[in-house]
């Protein structure tokens, strides 16, 4: 293994491949018209992201002059609230159990006022002295009998008491998922919630936080010396240790087990499908994983895994330890990192613990004799719970909801210059954080190819095909009366497509695209649908358009089904979302419209409904010239959809709305009036007037 400096004591390599797939069933599909296009565009942004991964950093200088940043970025990407604002932890020790050579403290504190953390300290039974401290973040070890959770702190007790049997004073701290007081990590994994992306919520911060709270706890103990202080987990334990060390300098040993891996393992390899939302940040830097290791140095760091792990694959680890080492090394510190590797695949055994605990012993207390204490369970779950009863003002189940903080509508603008600076200063905010995951700005060329060209029925029909973004080549239909030069329309109407559209677009539109379109599936010919078009084309001198953006359509791929929720994570964890990408698609598509012949002067609408509308609305923000948006059944907030990253933090839909009628008129047709009624009051104090901004009530 040539190449990487390797803490070598228990070191036991096994054969692993470097490529292809984790397990099949991970695979993204390419069954589907879009599947081979979307694997390679996962393809190649993770390797945009893998390839400047800390490559800007080339001397000691450039990491210290970048490193308080990244640490703030990190925290925003955790959604944590603000270090310097941290409220009492009110702690409590609720009980004590001993064993023959060491004490249990049952004990908890709030992390946030309601946000209780369960936890056992392990003392050694003679302390002579202070003694270095150890936190031990649990992993996913369910205890649960008859409805009663007993928390992952009781799974994982072998570690507590090792710590403490061999001289360390050990918090051992349960997480929300599995702690005695339930809460979620699988929102958008499983739970359905995806409105997470939205609100820039992840459960991987609120272990984060709580961790650090935990260290607060530590250093009140005055068992305990401060200058001596570690953390160590395993599985999503170990990821919870990325977190807290790289954000919490206190740390100065640490030891992650089985819980990071590369970039290219998630997306391209499939490991995000095994994991839930507690492994990720809300990945709105667009870093590789190496960033958030490379946040410990030059503080003691020994990386540990099996080597057939097939979520933490050993490529990916080992992958992340080059990357990470480099920094080590030019910080002068190459000593300061390890590399632990035993058999295996994801599964605690006492090879992965001994390495772990030789790290600490040596590091912590200077000792460099083996290790020869194995680590044992001594108690009964119900032995080691905390509460007897759970507490009436506990948030911890619920803290999904409140952990990030969502913007509040503003005041209502009585200035027509002052709201249209807030609304530049949003859009500036949006595109560095929300939209991060664009592609550079005329980027790309949106020139439109002429793919199909014909007339039936009076009526001309134009197919184009046009870049998105790579590997992406996206169609624009257009349709007008047979006759009129592009130059003579008074509009073109772009109507943004779902799968739903798409459908309905094909009943009627195969009649002048059938050979292009001739290989869709579609119920019958829908002649009404095509008989209302026509008319509205003779009548009008009025072209319409229709984009169906990626994943939609000729590119479609799953979306609805639990697959497609992992499809929608990687986007994800590139710092991305399909709704986000999607609302690229629809800016470019209508740059393709603005540069065809004859086009610049005609007046451009957008249309669309329910999630699409919010595509069209947000990329009219960003594109000049579009004069009207038609917006159906436009969901009233981001909670119920598009999802946009940690776009809650910053604004609503119905503010949006606001924005939006200050450069376009804007028409919602909805259902239900609730919701709309800010926009309403904006449009009211600057007087706009129905022209510009209303709200249409549809009839069932």
């Amino acid at each position: 293994m040539r190449g990487f400096h390797i803490y070598g004591i228990f070191l036991i390599f096994g054969l692993y491949t470097s490529n292809g797939a984790i397990r099949s069933g991970w695979e993204i599909p390419e069954d589907t018209p879009g599947g081979k296009t979307l694997r390679k565009y996962f393809e190649l942004e993770t390797a945009r992201l893998e390839s400047r991964s800390l490559a800007e950093i080339e001397t000691p200088l450039d990491w210290k002059a970048q490193r308080s940043e990244r640490v703030l970025q990190m925290q925003k990407m955790l959604g944590m609230p603000p270090m310097e604002n941290r409220p009492p932890l009110k702690a409590k020790v609720t009980g004590t159990i001993k064993s023959d050579d060491f004490i249990v403290e049952k004990l908890h504190f709030q992390s946030l006022p309601g946000l209780y953390v369960t936890g056992n300290l392990y003392l050694p039974s003679v302390r002579a002295k202070k003694l270095p401290g150890v936190l031990y973040v649990c992993g996913h070890g369910r205890v649960k009998e008859n409805g009663v959770s007993y928390g992952n702190k009781t799974h994982y007790q072998h570690h507590g008491a090792w710590f403490a049997r061999n001289g360390y004073v050990c918090l051992s701290i349960d997480t929300i998922q599995l702690g005695e007081i339930e809460g979620y990590h699988h929102g958008t994994h499983s739970g359905k919630m995806l409105w997470w992306m939205s609100r820039g919520y992840t459960p991987a911060g609120v272990e984060a936080w709580n961790g650090i709270r935990a260290i607060d706890y530590l250093l009140t103990r005055t068992e305990v010396d401060g200058s001596r202080i570690g953390v160590t987990g395993r599985s999503g334990g170990g990821a919870y240790s990325w977190w807290i060390t790289a954000l919490d300098e206190r740390v100065k040993v640490s030891v992650p087990v089985a819980g990071i891996t590369s970039l290219r393992n998630h997306i391209i390899d499939g490991c995000i499908e095994g994991h839930c939302d507690c492994m990720f940040m809300v990945n709105s830097s667009q870093w590789d994983f190496a960033e958030v290791a490379a946040l410990v140095a030059p503080r003691k760091l020994l990386i540990s895994n099996t080597d057939n792990d097939i979520i933490f694959p050993l490529d990916g680890v080992v992958d992340v330890y080059n990357k990470t080492r480099r920094i080590y090394k030019l910080l002068g510190v190459e000593n300061n990192i390890g590399l632990h590797v035993t058999d295996g695949g994801h599964s605690d055994t006492q090879p992965l613990r001994m390495g772990a605990f030789h790290w600490f012993n040596k590091h912590l207390k200077g000792e460099s004799s083996l290790v020869k204490t194995t680590a044992e369970k001594f108690f009964e779950p119900e032995n080691l719970k905390v509460f007897t009863e759970l507490p009436q003002d506990e948030i911890t189940s619920t803290i999904h909801d409140s952990f990030v903080p969502v913007a509040s509508a503003p005041e209502l603008p009585n200035n027509a210059a002052v709201w249209k600076l807030r609304g530049d200063q949003l859009l500036t905010k949006l595109r560095a954080t929300t939209f991060s995951g664009w592609p550079e700005e005329d980027s790309i060329d949106p020139a439109p190819k002429l793919y199909k060209n014909s007339v039936f029925d009076g009526v001309r029909f134009q197919q184009y095909s046009f870049t998105a973004q790579e590997p992406f080549q996206l169609q624009l239909f257009l349709m007008h009366r047979d006759g009129l030069e592009l130059e003579d329309l008074d509009l073109v109407v772009l109507n943004v497509l779902d799968e739903t559209s798409w459908r309905e677009f094909l009943a009627w539109a195969k009649v002048g695209f059938e050979k292009t379109l001739a290989s869709y599936e579609t119920k019958t010919l829908d002649k009404a649908g095509w008989n209302e078009q026509r008319k509205m084309l003779n009548n009008f001198n009025w072209g319409m358009a229709y984009v169906a953006p990626r994943g939609v359509g000729p590119t479609r791929f799953p979306i609805e089904s639990h697959k497609g929720i992992q499809i929608q994570r990687r986007f994800y964890l590139l710092g991305q979302t399909l709704e986000g990408m999607q609302t690229w698609d629809v800016r470019q598509a209508s740059r393709a419209l603005s540069v065809l012949h004859g086009m610049k002067n005609v007046q451009r609408w957008m249309q669309a409904d329910g999630h699409s509308a919010g595509l069209a609305l947000y990329a009219s923000l960003y594109e000049e010239g579009i004069h009207r948006l038609d917006l159906h059944n436009l969901p009233a907030s981001h909670q119920s959809g598009p999802q946009y990253l940690h776009i809650l933090r910053y604004l609503d839909i119905p503010e949006t709305v606001a924005h939006a009628a200050t450069r376009s008129q804007v028409r919602i047709y909805t259902r239900d009036t609730k919701g709309w009624e800010f926009p309403s009051k904006v449009g009211k104090n600057l007087g706009w007037g129905s022209r510009q901004f209303k709200v249409q009530v549809l009839n069932d």
